[in-house]
């Protein structure tokens, strides 16, 4: 990971203003703040000026749509970016370790044992060369110092935790002899083995059978809730992360446009997107002759506008919405809980310029 503080540079220098003004006060009770953190590729932004906090035990969701930069944020903090990709951050700070200014091999011991991370593809994040079982091992060698009989005994224990039948036997199979749901389960197992602080969930229940996904997020609130893991839950589901989440931040083109407590972001979202999202789920949709849906697209590289990266799309848009680049900045009354990057945002009372949900800007 870029070890240097982030420079200031156009169209994203008023980032060092959102940390003074618009990102969350860093309070002492957070097991992770982030400050103005960006991931550049060749030039090309895929993520910028991300604020976020994660208390002890917190369930956080992270949610988008694809290319949003959810899952390239989290592997920037687990300095899984390589290059072209250049990470820099004004904070990055986990249970009370600067991780920018940590040595590599203090963030070995962090990295793997207090911030685990669970992929969106098992079968291609396993090695298809060992055994799913040396590899659980592998884990708790390096991270716990296990060894002989009681390594053996370990790795079952958690086979059995995260619910896969006859591990005895199980423990010496390889990936491509198991299905897509059991591998997901050793890639929990994994993750779970050397008791994180914060588990990331990547998409977990990607490219699996719908009774399995529920089965898979019933396991891996049962290991939050038992161990009282904080987790920042990467989904496309709203309804799941409504069910499991306590707070949710929603990105859009590399950034965070909102964040708020459930159920609150639910049942009234402060920014278009979120409510376009929201709009877009077919259960909202019943008796009408078209799903909603989003026009247009999110901008690429050579065509970010220069003010709010969802003007383009939004149905709400007006002439200073193209301007300047709106911070991510508490909302009135809301305190640091609620923020939306919006210069007009939704279903706020009190103020005639602010307009309610479905109403015309």
């Amino acid at each position: 990971m870029e070890q240097s503080p982030r420079s200031l540079h156009s169209p994203s220098s008023e980032g060092a203003v959102q940390h003074a003004s618009g990102g969350r006060a860093r309070t002492d009770s957070n097991l992770l703040t982030i400050r103005n953190l960006a991931v550049n590729f060749s030039g090309a932004p895929a993520v910028d000026r991300i604020n976020l906090d994660v208390k002890p035990g917190e369930v956080v969701g992270v949610v988008g749509e694809s290319g949003s930069g959810k899952s390239v944020t989290m592997m920037a903090l687990m300095g899984l970016i390589d290059a072209p990709g250049k990470v820099t951050a004004d904070e990055i700070t986990f249970n009370g370790t600067n991780l920018l200014k940590a040595s590599a091999g203090a963030r070995r011991k962090i990295i793997g044992k207090d911030i685990a991370m669970v992929f969106q593809d098992a079968l291609t994040s396993l090695n298809p060369s060992y055994t799913v079982g040396y590899q659980i091992k592998e884990v708790l060698k390096l991270h716990e110092g296990l060894r002989g009989d009681a390594l053996h005994r370990r790795a079952l224990e958690l086979l059995d935790q995260v619910g896969i039948p006859d591990a005895k036997n199980r423990i010496t199979s390889f990936p491509h002899q198991m299905s897509g749901g059991m591998n997901q389960r050793v890639m929990i197992a994994m993750a779970v083995a050397c008791n994180p602080k914060l588990l990331i969930a990547d998409e977990p229940t990607t490219a699996l059978d719908v009774t399995i996904q529920a089965q898979i997020m019933e396991l891996l609130v049962k290991l939050q809730k038992e161990r009282g893991m904080a987790l920042v839950l990467i989904s496309h589901d709203l309804a799941v992360v409504s069910e499991v989440a306590q707070r949710v931040a929603v990105m859009y083109a590399g950034e965070i446009i909102e964040t708020n407590k459930v159920p609150d972001i639910f049942a009234a979202p402060h920014h278009p997107y979120t409510e376009a999202l929201l709009a877009a789920i077919p259960e909202h949709n019943v008796g009408a002759v078209r799903l909603a849906a989003l026009p247009g697209m999110v901008p690429g590289r050579d065509d970010r506008p220069r003010g709010c990266l969802f003007a383009p799309r939004c149905k709400y848009v007006v002439d200073d919405c193209m301007k300047a680049r709106p911070a991510l900045a508490p909302l009135p009354s809301h305190g640091e809980t609620a923020q939306v990057r919006c210069i007009k945002p939704l279903n706020l009372t009190g103020d005639a310029n602010i307009h309610t949900r479905g109403g015309a800007r």
